[in-house]
């Protein structure tokens, strides 16, 4: 860890702060990185656009996608002022930076009610025993487009 690291912190936080007064949601902030410069930076949107989606880090990321042309993060560093959620966890995942760095962490988060722990629980669960019914509904009509996909010779990985 770097002051630059510590830097992009600590406008991670600010960010959060920031959101959060403007009452745009909850306490959370987020920056991205890339050669050491802020790319993209959020916070979280969810009450304000009525988006259940709009996490900082998903804001951010959206960002710093839109902004590098592309649909991965490569060499790319999140600043995230709380441990991300299970929805934004996969969403790094798929954008596939280098590294996270985060400041409190989930049982703080949990302590001022944004615990996520019940989503961990649900997918630990079989698909019956869900809180929200999943139910599978015409998958023959749809699988052969996985098909199609699995043939596709211009497609672009991910």
């Amino acid at each position: 860890m770097t002051n630059r690291d510590e830097y992009f912190m600590k406008r991670a936080i600010e960010m959060a702060e920031k959101g959060m007064s403007m009452n745009a949601g909850g306490p959370f902030g987020c920056v991205i990185t890339k050669d050491n410069e802020i790319i993209a930076e959020g916070f979280n949107r969810v009450t304000s656009t009525n988006d259940p989606t709009a996490h900082a880090e998903v804001v951010a990321i959206r960002e710093a996608c839109k902004k590098l042309g592309s649909h991965q993060l490569e060499d790319c560093t999140i600043y995230a002022s709380c441990e991300p959620c299970p929805m934004c966890f996969g969403a790094i995942y798929w954008a596939r930076p280098k590294q996270v760095y985060f400041a409190c962490t989930k049982e703080d988060a949990a302590k001022i009610n944004f615990d996520d722990q019940f989503i961990y629980d649900e997918l630990e669960k079989e698909i019956d025993d869900r809180q929200i019914n999943f139910i599978s509904l015409l998958r023959k009509d749809a699988i052969h487009v996985f098909d199609k996909w699995a043939e596709k010779v211009d497609k672009v990985k991910y």
